[in-house]
């Protein structure tokens, strides 16, 4: 609820919990509620459609998650309801379910589904291609520098307040290849996190990225651990202990990629890669990833 409140207004906002009127909810309103809807309306749905047609299983569970969501529409009494393109059967259903309870059918708004920093699924927590609405700013700006340079208009267009008219100027610039995308990326980056921090905020984060990344200097203030807690350990287990990681399965995803490093306190530069054992000394640093490090101390 603190991230929906960073774009939401609280005082003029009511929350309702599901649990309200599905804590009660017996057998026989399951079977009231199925009994208002069919089988052959649900396989229209495309995805059910889908898999119905390439003989893939389709769990009960999943029909009846649509019904459930419609539900929620027909006791709150919704006007509007909001959702990616992806929810629009789901919203459609809540629709129908009103107007058969003798309610006013809800409007649907459908928003377009906003791919994640891998520039390939949309943005998901579970496959670690989003960006939080609590990230810290380095965070937060670093992981939208990495998007992919044809996503930058897209994100222009959903989450800024840019006009249309100059976002149809950005693109035809970047597609023209008479301006560096860098520029419009670093000024998407600066935006979002402004919004969601403070311009002061935004600044420091752009500056981080420049130092860190661009000029692959080491930033300022750097993380520190003893030498002893990391001592003898095998790489991905410093990345686990250090915590620059957050398991062993990340720390290996990162490892294939090589995006770790170890820098000595010489300036000498050397990818990881799994199964190594490095032999650290105060001073040295490592890197995971572009924008997180950590010290040896002694």
């Amino acid at each position: 609820m603190r991230q929906f409140f960073k774009v939401v207004d609280r005082d003029r906002t009511q929350v309702e919990w599901q649990s309200q009127w599905f804590g009660e909810f017996t057998l026989a309103n399951v079977i009231e509620l199925t009994s208002r809807f069919t089988i052959n309306q649900f396989l229209h749905r495309e995805d059910f459609a889908n898999r119905y047609a390439q003989n893939q299983p389709i769990a009960i569970t999943e029909m009846l998650y649509p019904l459930m969501q419609a539900y929620d529409s027909v006791v709150i009494e919704s006007d509007v309801e909001f959702g990616g393109t992806d929810q629009m059967f789901n919203l459609l259903v809540g629709r129908e379910l009103q107007g058969m309870m003798g309610q006013t059918p809800q409007q649907c708004f459908m928003m377009p589904i906003l791919v994640g920093t891998d520039g390939v699924q949309k943005m998901s927590k579970s496959l670690g291609n989003y960006v939080a609405l609590e990230e810290p700013p380095e965070e937060m700006y670093g992981k939208l520098m990495s998007l992919p340079d044809d996503l930058i208009s897209s994100y222009y267009e959903y989450l800024t307040d840019v006009p249309d008219a100059e976002i149809v100027e950005m693109t035809r610039a970047m597609q023209s290849e008479t301006v560096n995308p860098m520029d419009f990326k670093k000024g998407l980056a600066h935006r979002i996190t402004t919004t969601f921090h403070d311009g002061d905020a935004a600044n420091a984060a752009q500056s981080h990225f420049e130092q860190v990344v661009q000029r692959r200097d080491l930033p300022d203030d750097i993380p520190e651990v003893r030498l002893a807690e990391v001592s003898g350990l095998p790489v991905h287990r410093i990345l686990v202990q250090t915590g620059l990681v957050n398991s062993n399965g990340e720390a290996r995803r990162l490892l294939g990629q090589g995006a770790v490093e170890l820098i000595k306190a010489d300036g000498q530069r050397a990818t990881a890669a799994m199964g190594d054992e490095p032999s650290l000394n105060a001073g040295d640093v490592v890197r995971a990833g572009r924008r997180r490090f950590v010290r040896v101390i002694a």
